[in-house]
């Protein structure tokens, strides 16, 4: 046979009495290539260098192609019969072997990039923009604390059931189950991005819905119409400091959340003008919308909120907030504070500060009030998109009755002394 090509080539008939796995490993390199063919294309490639490869030669389309089996003895004998068997099914079925193989090769190192800490980054930066310091906040650390230190070097697509149901268990032991659960919902989002890029083909985490027992969210809770003298009753009994008591008739005043409350300023105030001003990125609601100062929030004082701050400017120290912290004039007031307040109280379970807005909100409501003027005191963001695309109006001049009638009503309930209320 001589040289073919520049390619030493062993005749067929020879060679299938020597090719074995024995063969295959004393066989040795020259000055040219050499291929030891078996049958049906196989054959194997030995380099002048001594790298030795199995080969096979097919035609696919009217051309010729070659496909490369594995390196010898990486790839043993049998292997290689193997998957020469393997490339002649898929040849039969009109499939290249060898451009199925490119495929794979690219599937598999795309895959190798798209971890679960690529992926979700790729996901959180996305978002961040456009997300509250709260969002970025607790998204970040549900990523870095309790997901990337199991998930983070696995591909998206070979994260199992059984490993990401091993690091929401340890996020159950470490913050609860339901802390764990809102671990599982980061997970989701981050696999519904992998899949709108079509870096997995499931969303794995929300296949896991009801992976654990998590108690049903409850509302926080608030009191009826005739619960509130008992609550006005023990506030004003409670020994606590004069700034934690305030804070808590001024949450009933203005009905603004908790939090708007305990970092107030005194310059949103206008005292002339009896208006608050609670600047947009204050505010619960997205971070495009803190953008625009159109979205500030404007709280009518009534005159028992006017008499309130009167109290509570000199108490105030100097600071610039309503309610300093204790420990410091800089700082506002902890949003615990009212909490373990109320707890104190005997209202554990009872009320709640946020509790507060629905019970103004229901007897509001009851007492035929606008729906529109509550919700836009509570700040509420219009639900219906298109509508809160072009109602801006903030209805001020009606809430400043509504909020001073409130106001007077909460006076007239203080002066009824609860008959057999045990807080």
């Amino acid at each position: 046979y001589g040289s073919i090509g520049g390619i030493e080539k062993i005749p067929p008939r020879k060679y299938r009495q020597m090719l074995s796995e024995k063969t295959a490993k004393e066989a040795k390199p020259t000055d040219k290539p050499q291929k030891l063919p078996h049958e049906k294309g196989l054959y194997l490639y030995i380099s002048p260098k001594g790298g030795k490869s199995w080969r096979f030669d097919y035609r696919f389309a009217d051309k010729r192609c070659t496909l490369t089996l594995g390196q010898y003895p990486e790839v043993s004998f049998v292997a290689a019969l193997n998957r020469h068997h393997d490339a002649k099914i898929k040849l039969a079925e009109g499939i290249n072997p060898a451009q199925a193989k490119k495929i794979a090769k690219h599937e598999l190192k795309t895959a190798q990039k798209n971890t679960f800490d690529e992926v979700a980054k790729a996901w959180y930066d996305s978002k961040a923009d456009r997300r509250s310091a709260v969002w970025r906040d607790t998204h970040n650390l549900y990523l870095k604390r309790d997901l990337s230190p199991v998930l983070g070097n696995i591909p998206l697509p070979d994260i199992t059931q059984a490993v990401l149901l091993g690091a929401l268990t340890k996020a159950e032991a470490r913050s609860g189950v339901k802390t764990a659960d809102r671990v599982r919902q980061t997970a989701v989002q981050v696999f519904d991005y992998g899949v709108r890029k079509l870096k997995v083909s499931a969303n794995l985490p929300r296949l896991m819905t009801g992976w654990a027992e998590v108690p049903p969210k409850m509302n926080r809770p608030w009191l009826k119409e005739n619960e509130l003298p008992g609550f006005f009753d023990a506030l004003e009994a409670y020994p606590g400091y004069l700034t934690t008591k305030g804070a808590a008739r001024l949450l009933f005043l203005t009905l603004v959340r908790k939090k708007e409350l305990v970092e107030a300023k005194w310059s949103e105030f206008d005292l002339d003008e009896a208006l608050w001003v609670v600047p947009p990125e204050r505010m619960k609601m997205p971070t495009e919308q803190k953008e625009n100062r159109h979205n500030a929030h404007d709280v009518p004082l009534s005159r028992q909120a006017l008499e309130l701050l009167k109290e509570l400017k000199p108490i105030s120290s100097g600071s610039e907030y309503l309610f300093p912290s204790n420990s410091s004039l800089e700082k506002p007031m902890s949003p615990s504070t009212l909490n373990m307040m109320f707890q104190r109280m005997g209202f554990a379970g009872l009320l709640s500060p946020h509790g507060i807005r629905a019970t103004a909100s229901t007897i509001l409501n009851e007492r035929g009030y606008n729906s529109d003027y509550i919700e836009k005191q509570l700040a509420h963001v219009e639900r219906n998109s298109v509508r809160g695309a072009y109602n801006h109006a903030k209805y001020l001049a009606q809430r400043r009755v509504m909020m001073q009638e409130w106001a007077d009503y909460l006076d007239e309930l203080r002066q009824i002394k609860p008959k057999g209320y045990q807080a």
